[in-house]
C-alpha cells in the first residue's frame, strides 16, 4: 500500500500541487443486535479505499476512490487538483499546513482475544444470556422490561498516511462497542428508560472484562428501582452533584466541541453549531481553579485511542481548561497555521472518503482529591445525578 500512496503523492506534485497527501483506510465491521430477546440483523461489512488531498495556490482539494490501483488513484489526484485549482481563483486567505511533530512508523494494537475467535452465534448467545438476567432482575422489583435493544459492534481499522512533507505512518486498531437500551414498565408507575454505551480499543477481551450478564442484571435492577421507588426532585435552587457519566457529556459538549479550532473560526456554524470561544479566548477564566478538562487520545484501551492523527501528526495530551482557565484549543495543521501554533494532533476522519477535520478524542474532567462522601457531606439539600436515563 505504501508504494501506491507514494505514487499518488509524487503524481500530484508532478501535476503542480504545492502539497499532497494520500491516506488509505480499511474497516472490517461485525454487528449483532438482539431486540426483545430475538436476534435482529447481523452484519459483516468491509470498506476500503484511499483519499487524496492537495493544496494549489492556497486552495485545498479532496477526492477519493475505492479502487486501489494506479489508474483510479491518478484520477482521484486529478479530481482533487482540479477542485483546488478552481477554488484558488476565489481564495482570500490561503490554506497552509502548519507545523507539528510529523510521524514516521507503525502503531499496532494487538488484541489478546481476536474477534475472529468469537463467531456471530457465540456473540448472540452472550447477549441472550445477559438479556435473561436483565428480565429476572427487573422482575425482582415488581416491574417489566418490555423493550430491550442490545447492539454489539466490533471492527478493525487499518490506516496508512503519506504526505509530501515527510509523513509515513500506518496503524492497525481493533475496537469494540456496546449499545444498550431498556424500557421498564409498571401499570401504575408508567415507564422509565435507560440508554448507555461502552467502548474500548481492544479485542474481545474487553467484552469479557465488561461481564455483560452482571452488567445487564445490575442496570435492569437499578432501572426497575428507579421506576418503582423514585421521588420527584426538590424544586428551586439546590446543590447539584454529577456522576462521571454526566460529567463526561458536559466535558464533551461544553469544552470539547467548543475548543475545536475550525469551529472557533466559524466553519461549522450552519451544520454543527457555534462556540462561545473566540480566537483570543486563551487565558479566559470560565470556572473554578479546581476545574481541569483534558483531551487525551494516548490513553491505552480508551475508545478514542490513537498515537498519530489522520494528518500523521503525533498525538499528545491536550489540557483544554487548566485551573478554570482556557488553556489550549484542538488543532489540525491548517488551523494551527492560522493561530500561529503547532498542530496538537486533533485531525480525524471517520472513513477513507471523508476529509479529516478537527475533532476531540477522550475528553474528561480530571479528578480532584475529594471522595464521593466528602463531596456530599456539606450538601444540605441537593440532587445527585449519577447517570442518564
Amino acid at each position: 500500500m505504501e508504494d501506491l500512496l507514494e505514487f499518488v503523492v509524487d503524481f500530484a506534485l508532478r501535476m503542480g500541487a504545492d502539497y499532497a497527501e494520500a491516506r488509505f483506510q480499511s474497516d472490517i465491521t461485525e454487528t449483532v443486535t438482539l431486540k426483545n430477546g430475538v436476534p435482529d440483523a447481523s452484519t459483516l461489512s468491509e470498506t476500503e479505499g484511499l483519499s487524496v488531498r492537495v493544496i494549489f495556490k492556497g486552495a485545498l482539494g479532496f477526492a477519493s476512490t475505492n479502487m486501489l490501483n494506479r489508474r483510479a488513484s491518478k484520477e482521484a489526484a486529478k479530481r482533487a487538483l482540479e477542485g483546488a485549482k478552481a477554488a484558488s481563483k476565489a481564495v482570500r486567505l490561503g490554506v497552509k499546513m502548519g507545523g507539528g511533530e510529523l510521524g514516521r512508523g507503525r502503531v499496532e494494537v494487538r488484541p489478546r482475544v481476536s474477534f475472529e475467535h468469537v463467531d456471530m452465534d457465540a456473540r448472540l448467545e452472550l447477549l441472550k444470556e445477559a438479556d435473561e438476567r436483565a428480565l429476572e432482575a427487573v422482575k425482582d422489583v415488581g416491574a417489566h422490561l418490555p423493550a430491550r435493544i442490545f447492539t454489539l459492534d466490533t471492527w478493525v481499522t487499518e490506516k496508512t498516511i503519506i504526505t509530501s512533507d515527510g509523513v509515513n505512518v500506518s496503524s492497525s486498531t481493533p475496537r469494540v462497542a456496546l449499545s444498550v437500551f431498556m424500557t421498564a414498565y409498571h401499570p401504575q408507575r408508567g415507564t422509565a428508560q435507560r440508554f448507555f454505551d461502552l467502548g474500548e480499543t481492544a479485542g474481545w477481551e474487553a467484552v469479557e472484562r465488561w461481564n455483560l450478564t452482571r452488567l445487564f442484571r445490575e442496570e435492569a435492577y437499578s432501572l426497575g428501582k428507579v421506576l418503582m421507588e423514585a421521588e420527584k426532585p426538590p424544586k428551586g435552587v439546590v446543590d447539584l452533584v454529577l456522576g462521571p457519566e454526566v460529567i463526561g457529556l458536559v466535558s464533551h459538549e461544553s469544552s470539547g466541541h467548543p475548543s475545536e479550532a475550525d469551529r472557533i473560526l466559524g466553519r461549522e456554524a450552519a451544520q454543527a453549531g457555534e462556540t462561545y470561544l473566540k480566537k483570543d479566548s486563551l487565558g479566559m477564566k470560565v470556572g473554578s481553579q479546581l476545574v481541569n478538562v483534558v483531551d487525551d487520545p494516548t490513553i491505552e484501551r480508551s475508545f478514542g485511542f490513537y498515537l498519530y492523527d489522520d494528518e500523521g501528526v503525533k498525538a499528545r495530551r491536550r489540557v483544554l481548561i487548566k485551573e478554570g482557565v482556557i488553556n489550549e484549543f484542538l488543532h489540525n495543521r491548517e488551523t494551527a497555521s492560522v493561530f500561529g501554533v503547532e498542530s496538537n494532533g486533533a485531525s480525524r476522519a471517520s472513513a477513507y472518503d471523508r476529509e479529516p477535520i478537527v475533532r476531540m478524542a477522550n475528553t474528561f474532567l480530571e479528578p480532584g482529591d475529594y471522595t464521593f462522601e466528602e463531596l456530599v457531606e456539606d450538601v444540605k439539600e441537593g440532587v445527585y445525578i449519577k447517570n442518564f436515563m
